[in-house]
């Protein structure tokens, strides 16, 4: 199958059959084990030519929304833009190609969120700009310190 045939047959049964064989009872379990990974990259880990990164995410937004832990989702993708963009952590100078790159981790970042979480991280956008992090710093998942800071789990 081609890229654009990962829409072709029950995409969410093949997602779920990779899953499985790889030895994880959730789509959520295999990318916590994969915290810096893209979408893409894990789209690519489990079907090469017949899984999109937009199904992974799919699938592990509705893993969370079923499990209350949208916000941890929330977080965990903003660690992926963060290593996808800024591959060797915060950048210390502020100049126009670092602020380009910040910009767009945290714009396609946004882009992912669902709108319950829109204004959360519409906050938390502007508390990165406003005091950045130190320089390098590149949370290694959902659950580092700034991150809880910046978006404390609310769901109950």
């Amino acid at each position: 199958m081609s890229e654009g045939q990962s829409w072709e047959g029950n995409w969410k049964v093949r997602l779920y059959e990779r899953v499985r064989d790889r030895g994880y009872d959730s789509l959520t379990a295999f990318a916590e084990t994969r915290p810096t990974a893209s979408l893409l990259a894990l789209a690519k880990e489990l079907g090469p030519d017949d899984i999109a990164g937009v199904q992974v995410y799919s699938g592990l937004l509705a893993e969370a929304e079923r499990r209350k832990q949208v916000t941890r989702l929330v977080r965990s993708l903003l660690v992926r833009e963060l290593w996808a963009y800024l591959p060797k952590g915060w950048p210390a100078v502020r100049d126009d190609a670092n602020r380009f790159k910040v910009a767009k981790a945290l714009g396609l970042w946004s882009s992912l969120i669902p709108t319950t979480h829109e204004k959360r991280v519409e906050q938390a956008r502007a508390v990165l700009r406003a005091t950045p992090p130190p320089p390098g710093w590149r949370p290694l998942g959902p659950d580092d310190e700034l991150l809880l800071t910046l978006l404390p789990d609310e769901e109950a």
